[in-house]
C-alpha cells in the first residue's frame, strides 16, 4: 500500500489494540477481488468507525489521521446491511459470557420494560370522530366555490391573468 495520511497516525483510546484486532479480524469481511487496491486497511477503517461511535460526534469530524469520513461511513453502512455488526456483537457477547463463567454462551431470556416496547395493535376502540373536519374539500365550499380544486389556493392554469 502506498503511504497515506494514516502513516502519521496518533494514539487515542479508540484505536484497536493488537489483541482486539486479532478477535475482530476474522469477523470483518475480506476485500473483494478486482478493482483498485484499497487506500486504507480494514483495521484503519474499523478504528475510524470506532472513533466516530465512541466520540458521539459527526462523521465529518473525524481527525485527519483517520480514513476519510465518507469511506468510514460507507463501510459502516455496508457492514450494517450485510450483518457484520450483528456477527461481531454475537461473537463478543459469547466471549464475555464465557469469560464470566456462564454455563451457556447464549442468553436464555431478555427483559424489556413497558416503556420501550410498543403495542402491536392500537389500544382501545377505533372509530370516527365527527368533530374533525375534512381539510381541502371543505375549504373550497367555505369560500363559495363549487369545485374543490378551484379557488382554494390553487391556480386555474392561467398564469398572470385574473
Amino acid at each position: 500500500m502506498k503511504p497515506t495520511r494514516m502513516s502519521t497516525a496518533t494514539e487515542f483510546p479508540a484505536r484497536l489494540t493488537d489483541a482486539e484486532w486479532a478477535v475482530l479480524e476474522p469477523l470483518v469481511p475480506a476485500l473483494k477481488g478486482g478493482g483498485r487496491p484499497p487506500k486504507y486497511t480494514r483495521r484503519a477503517i474499523l478504528d475510524a468507525i470506532r472513533y466516530a461511535v465512541r466520540q458521539g460526534g459527526t462523521w465529518r469530524a473525524l481527525p485527519a489521521d483517520l480514513p476519510h469520513w465518507n469511506t468510514a461511513f460507507w463501510y459502516f453502512q455496508e457492514w450494517q446491511k450485510d450483518g457484520t455488526w450483528d456477527r461481531i456483537e454475537d461473537t463478543l457477547r459469547r466471549a464475555v459470557r464465557t469469560a464470566e463463567g456462564r454455563e451457556h454462551a447464549e442468553p436464555s431470556a431478555g427483559i424489556a420494560d413497558s416503556q420501550t416496547v410498543r403495542a402491536t395493535e392500537q389500544p382501545g376502540p377505533r372509530g370516527f370522530d365527527g368533530g374533525k373536519k375534512g381539510h381541502r374539500h371543505q375549504a373550497a365550499r367555505v369560500r363559495r366555490h363549487d369545485r374543490p380544486g378551484v379557488g382554494a389556493g390553487r391556480h386555474d392554469g392561467r398564469r398572470g391573468r385574473l
